[in-house]
């Protein structure tokens, strides 16, 4: 049946529930990327995500026997809410059947929001099914996510808006695609009044059912999807949005999870807000495309689609950031395990500040280090392998390997036979630039470094644990230096994890 999504859109009544969002300006990334960057700020709407839009939309028009009997839909989250907040206005109940993989923060804004929770299953598809079940045997509504024309006419509002909000030339905008009904519903506004705005979708590589698609020339449906992007992660995107997404979208991007973290980043810092990772999506997108096109004093538009962030996913999501904007690189160097290899080392990373410094003692003739150093861009990683291989240190670069990221640099270290009259001591120090480097020059090239791990987490304090070997008879001239140094130290030589992972 032929939708007029132009006239849907116009009279889609969303403004019930639905704030007109903000177009702001971010300037640090306007000026980083060379073009001026809009974001639409769907992250500030009551539920923290666009999906309340499309929700209401269809809610409130079922007829009115069919919302008294209630609603039920599958969500991974940001739909739930939705959801839940429309049945609360309009004065019905929802059921919202959840994956028991969705994080705790959106279970419990659904339930805030008077739905009523049902988790089933470990991905979308398990809660789909689950809910068409439940639908049938309650006489309850389904509320699609996306594949509703009512839904994709209440996001394409978000369209609407922008094209009030700026009249300028726009080059492209950028949106996140999960099931696509965000995407189709602004595609199908914009190019029907603005055909030469670019429309460019925005998927995770590990969860691209969309771009699978649109390659194919059908709805391709993917075996397994990557979860860090739990708000996108479809494995096949709807029919409707399909022939949408067919018909209007200009291009999709696919990005990484380094990038999106970056992009977070980005975000935070032009408006100290925290966006999920599907919300970024759009904004690591609009930065590749800007580097890709060599593109200069164009206006790009992110759609900022969602800030349901689960809090203790921040620190992956700042570890990776500085990989997403190459700002970190991780070498593994060996040098002479003998006095004086550590001071080379140091020489070929100068004045650089360390991000993280690992080792262990293994072997007697050969040290392997694990190092993160900031850098400016890739180039300047390459310049740091040569001059260790200038100094006859061999490095590998290791800022690419998922291995390495994931793992292997949580794990450097264990037990060694080598290391003989270990002590083992906690040092405090104020962070700031050099003070690592003057720390390592205070060593005494006497004793013999046997166990190093730094990581520089951004606090005012830096802390470092050392293992030296330090001769028996040697001790007296061990605690004039460790009163010398003028570093907060702790002695943790007798420490219980310490015995049993690395003594």
């Amino acid at each position: 049946m032929y939708c007029d999504y132009l006239v849907q859109i116009l009279t889609a009544r969303v403004y019930d529930v639905a704030q007109e969002t903000p177009l702001e300006y971010a300037p640090n990334l306007s000026n980083r990327i060379n073009n001026k960057l809009l974001l639409k700020r769907e992250d500030m709407q009551s539920v923290f995500s666009f999906k309340l839009r499309g929700a209401y939309n269809k809610m409130v028009n079922l007829p009115p026997d069919l919302l008294k009997q209630g609603v039920i839909a599958a969500s991974a989250g940001n739909h739930a809410q939705g959801v839940a907040l429309a049945a609360r206005r309009l004065g019905t109940k929802a059921i919202i059947v959840m994956p028991m993989i969705t994080p705790h923060v959106k279970i419990n804004a659904v339930k805030t929001r008077g739905g009523e929770v049902i988790l089933h299953g470990y991905n979308y598809d398990d809660a789909y099914a689950h809910a068409r079940q439940l639908e049938a045997e309650k006489g309850l509504t389904f509320i699609h996510p996306f594949d509703d024309p009512d839904v994709i006419a209440g996001q394409g509002t978000i369209g609407m808006e922008i094209l009030r909000q700026y009249q300028q030339p726009i080059h492209a905008i950028f949106v996140a695609i999960g099931g696509g009904g965000l995407i189709s519903g602004i595609a199908a506004y914009v190019k029907r009044l603005r055909p030469e705005i670019k429309i460019i979708g925005v998927e995770p590589v590990d969860a691209d059912a969309m771009c699978q698609s649109i390659k194919a020339g059908h709805r391709v449906r993917l075996s397994q999807v990557g979860l860090f992007a739990d708000g996108v992660a479809v494995r096949e995107v709807g029919e409707e949005t399909f022939r949408l997404c067919q018909q209007y979208v200009d291009e999709i991007i696919l990005v990484d999870t380094d990038a999106t973290c970056a992009a977070i980043k980005d975000v935070f810092e032009d408006t100290r807000s925290i966006l999920e990772p599907a919300g970024a999506l759009a904004i690591a997108a609009a930065k590749a495309y800007a580097e890709r096109e060599q593109i200069q004093e164009q206006t790009l538009i992110a759609v900022a689609c969602g800030a349901n962030m689960n809090f203790d996913r921040l620190r992956f999501v700042a570890e990776r950031a500085e990989f997403g904007e190459r700002r970190e690189a991780i070498f593994a160097v060996n040098i002479p395990e003998k006095p004086g290899s550590l001071c080379q080392f140091c020489e070929c990373l100068g004045d650089r500040n360390l991000t993280e410094f690992n080792y262990r003692i293994a072997d007697n003739k050969e040290a392997h280090i694990f190092v993160g150093v900031q850098i400016e861009n890739r180039a300047d990683a390459a310049k740091i392998v040569d001059k260790f291989e200038a100094s006859c240190l061999k490095a590998i670069d290791l800022t690419d390997d998922e291995l390495t990221k994931l793992h292997l640099r949580h794990m450097v270290g264990g037990h060694s036979n080598l290391a003989q009259n270990e002590l083992l001591y906690r040092f405090e120090f104020l962070e700031r630039p050099g003070a690592l480097m003057k720390f390592v020059g205070s060593m005494s090239p006497n004793w013999n470094i046997s166990l190093f791990h730094y990581r520089n987490n951004g606090a005012d304090y830096g802390r470092i644990l050392v293992g030296m070997q330090v001769p028996p008879h040697e001790m007296e001239e061990w605690q004039i230096f460790l009163d010398s140094l003028g570093y907060h130290y702790w002695d943790e030589s007798q420490n219980t994890a310490y015995k049993l992972f690395l003594g």
